[in-house]
C-alpha cells in the first residue's frame, strides 16, 4: 500500500515537472541573458587583433607566387596581365577598404574626384597604406608592389560604411557578405587550381564566378564536389567571427573547435605556411583530392607561421562578441510573448539553450529536417547547433542556415513548425520571429 502511494506521489510530481517544463512561468519582461564574458588576455588580445587584421601566414605562397594575385591587381599596362584591378572593380566584389588607414589627403581626393578609382595604381596605392580590409601588399625598395597574400580580414571583417559604400571603420568578426570570393578566384591565374579539379580554366572560372556574394567552399579541393544532387553550386554562407564564446563547435559540421578550424582555413585554403594533420582527410571515398594532394598530413620543412599565432589569435576571436539590435528593430511586446514559445511551446530552447543559445550538440540531419549533403562533406555527417545572438544581422546577409537556404527568419520559422509538428498560429510564428530579432 505505502509502494503504491509512493508510485501515485512520483507520477503526480512527474506530471508537474513535465508541466512546468512545457509551461514556464508567464513572461511579462523581455531580459536577453548577458552573454558569455571570458577572462582573456589583454595583452593576447592585441597580438591577435594584428594576427587577424594584418598576418598572411605566408600565404603570399599562394597568392603571389602561384595565382599572381601582384600582377593581376596591376593589370596589363602596369606589367601584370589582365584589366587590373581598380579599387571600383575591388568594392564591386565585396573588398572593403580601412577609412581610418587613410590620410586627410587621400579622403579629401576621394571626395572631390582627383584621385582616380578607376585606376589599379589606385589599388596599389591603397594596398601601401594597408587599408584594404584583408589584403596584404608588400613593396620593395623602390615602392613596387613585390607580393600580396591575404589575412583572416578578409572574409570575416566588414566596415560600417560611414565614408560611403565599401569604406568605413572596421566591424571585425561580421561576416563580409558583399565578398565574391568566386570573382576572387575568377580574377586570378587559376590555372593550377583548375588542375587540381581536372579541368579547364574556362570551366573553373564559370563555377567559381557564379558562386556570388558572401559564399565560398572551404572544401571543393578536397572532395571536388562543384554542386548539390539538385544541381545548385555548393557553397557555403561565410559565418561571422564574432559571438564564439562558450561553443565548442566553430563549424557548421562540427569539424573542430575554433584553432582547429583556424589552422584547416590558414593552411588548406589560405594556403598559409604550416604544418596540419587531421586522419579524417585520408578518406579516398570522402575526400579523394585531398588524399590525393595529401593534405591529411601537411609538415612544411620550413618554420610553422601558423602555430605560434593561434593562441592569441583565439584570444582577440573570443573578445568579439555578438552585435546587439537597435530596440526600435522589433516590437517588445510581440518579442515577449515570442520568449514564452520559444522556452515553452516551440521547446526552441530545448537546442538553443544558455547564453550562447546554443547546445553545442551536433544533430542529424533528420533531426533538423533538411538534407545530408553538407554533413557528409565533413567527418561527422552531422550539423551543428547554431548559435543565435546576433542573429538579426543574417537579414541583410545572404540567407539562413549554413547554406543560405532560407531567405528570412520567418521561413525558419515556418519550416520547424512544419517538421516538428509545432502547430503554431500564424501570430505565434511571427511572435517568435521578434523574439529572434531581440537576441
Amino acid at each position: 500500500m505505502i509502494i503504491k502511494k509512493y508510485s501515485v506521489l512520483l507520477i503526480a510530481v512527474s506530471i508537474v515537472l513535465i508541466q512546468c517544463k512545457e509551461e514556464p512561468a508567464n513572461i511579462t519582461k523581455l531580459v536577453i541573458p548577458p552573454p558569455v564574458v571570458l577572462d582573456l588576455d589583454p595583452t593576447k588580445i592585441a597580438e591577435g587583433k594584428e594576427t587577424f587584421r594584418h598576418n598572411t601566414f605566408g600565404d603570399e605562397a599562394l597568392w603571389t607566387d602561384v595565382l599572381r594575385l601582384d600582377k593581376a591587381i596591376l593589370g596589363e599596362v602596369n606589367g601584370g596581365f589582365g584589366p587590373g584591378l581598380s579599387p571600383a572593380t575591388a568594392l564591386s566584389i565585396g573588398l572593403k577598404v580601412d577609412a581610418e588607414a587613410l590620410p586627410q589627403s587621400v579622403v579629401q581626393g576621394i571626395s572631390d574626384g582627383s584621385i582616380d578609382l578607376n585606376d589599379p595604381l589606385t589599388t596599389v596605392a591603397l594596398l601601401n597604406l594597408d587599408a584594404v580590409v584583408g589584403v596584404k601588399g608588400s613593396f620593395d625598395g623602390n615602392g613596387n608592389l613585390a607580393s600580396v597574400g591575404v589575412t583572416c580580414a578578409l572574409c570575416h571583417s566588414n566596415v560600417d560604411d560611414s565614408f560611403t559604400n565599401g569604406i568605413g571603420s572596421r566591424k571585425d568578426g561580421w561576416a563580409n557578405t558583399d565578398l565574391n570570393v568566386g570573382a576572387i578566384l575568377g580574377f586570378v591565374d587559376n590555372q593550377a587550381l583548375a588542375d587540381i579539379l581536372s579541368v579547364d580554366v574556362a570551366t573553373f572560372n564559370s563555377v567559381v564566378n557564379n558562386w556570388g556574394p558572401g559564399r565560398f567552399a572551404p572544401v571543393l579541393l578536397m572532395d571536388g564536389k562543384v554542386t548539390k544532387p539538385n544541381g545548385e553550386l555548393a557553397t557555403l554562407v561565410i559565418p561571422p567571427a564574432y559571438g564564439l564564446q562558450g561553443l565548442t563547435h566553430e563549424t557548421y559540421t562540427g569539424w573542430g573547435e575554433i584553432s582547429y578550424w583556424n589552422r584547416f582555413i590558414g593552411v588548406l585554403d589560405m594556403g598559409g605556411q604550416g604544418n596540419f594533420t587531421d586522419p579524417r582527410l585520408n578518406d579516398p571515398e570522402k575526400f579523394p583530392l585531398a588524399v590525393e594532394r595529401g593534405l591529411y598530413n601537411i609538415n612544411i620543412p620550413g618554420e610553422d607561421l601558423i602555430d605560434p599565432k593561434l593562441e592569441s589569435l583565439l584570444e582577440y576571436q573570443l573578445s568579439l562578441l555578438a552585435p546587439v539590435p537597435a530596440p526600435e528593430s522589433y516590437d517588445e511586446p510581440a518579442a515577449i510573448r515570442g520568449q514564452q514559445l520559444f522556452e515553452g511551446k516551440a521547446n526552441c530552447a530545448s537546442c538553443h539553450a544558455g547564453p550562447a543559445f546554443a547546445d553545442n550538440v551536433l544533430h542529424t540531419p533528420e533531426e533538423i529536417g533538411i538534407d545530408d549533403f553538407e554533413a557528409n562533406r565533413s567527418p561527422t555527417g552531422m550539423y551543428r547547433t547554431p548559435p543565435l545572438r546576433g542573429v538579426f544581422v543574417k537579414a541583410n546577409g545572404n540567407g539562413y542556415f549554413h547554406d543560405g537556404r532560407f531567405s528570412t527568419l520567418n521561413e525558419v520559422v515556418n519550416h520547424y513548425d512544419s517538421h516538428l509538428n509545432l502547430q503554431l498560429s500564424d501570430d505565434e510564428m511571427l511572435d517568435i520571429v521578434e523574439y529572434l530579432k531581440a537576441l
